[in-house]
């Protein structure tokens, strides 16, 4: 099992969003409704695909890049780039949406299903949590029924073309039901979990499951 890294010190960006979760920064208020509308509430769209991170962007080759998944599994995996494309692979078009109001809509992704991911690994019945380790030190928590949403992949394409450093290549997590810091970058492990265990922006201010319809920006919304 890979060794983890840890977070670089906090940014100009990281110190300004923790103080936007202290002061509900963006919050709306407004209701939600998801079949009627497509944009959630307090995002605006935009076409471009801004990149935000910690500070740094980890540049992993895909000839050097390895997944581990481990932890209340059946079968531990631990695969290269070879051995993850191997793998059924899959298609979606989905949107995305930023917990700092920016939404992007059709995007391309291929790459393995969470599903199929699970279906390798078999989690143990105690298995109700992961956290999603990231090359930069970033980690982000998720409850197992969200990692395995229907359009929920593991990522290494947008767009038809490989997944470009900036946004998290060769590897990322892609989770569009929830707030976009969900889905991890840089993707380097996956541990399932019985309990619990809060990631780098949960313990900063940030919501816990972070449901875009229900503006789940920041803990107690």
């Amino acid at each position: 099992m890979a060794e983890q890294d840890e977070p670089p010190p906090d940014s100009k960006l990281t110190r300004s969003k923790q103080r936007w979760a202290q002061e509900g920064r963006f919050l709306t208020g407004m209701p939600s409704r998801p079949g009627e509308q497509r944009l959630p509430p307090g995002q605006h769209l935009t076409r471009d695909w801004p990149t935000l991170d910690l500070g740094l962007t980890p540049n992993i080759s895909r000839e050097r890049w390895r997944l581990d998944v481990y932890g209340a599994v059946e079968n531990p995996l631990f695969w290269d780039f070879a051995e993850f494309t191997a793998q059924p692979q899959a298609k979606f078009v989905s949107d995305i949406h930023c917990v700092t109001t920016w939404s992007r809509y059709d995007n391309r992704w291929e790459g393995l299903s969470t599903r199929d991911l699970l279906d390798a690994c078999r989690p143990r019945d105690e298995a109700r949590f992961v956290v999603l380790h990231s090359h930069d030190g970033y980690t982000t928590n998720l409850a197992l029924e969200d990692l395995a949403a229907e359009d929920a992949l593991l990522a290494h394409s947008w767009s038809d073309a490989p997944l470009e450093a900036e946004h998290g290549g060769p590897v990322r997590l892609v989770v569009p039901h929830l707030y976009f810091w969900k889905s991890a970058k840089w993707l380097q492990s996956i541990e399932l979990l019985a309990e619990d265990a809060p990631g780098y922006w949960e313990v900063r201010g940030y919501h816990n499951r972070g449901d875009p319809w229900k503006e789940e920006r920041y803990s107690g919304d």
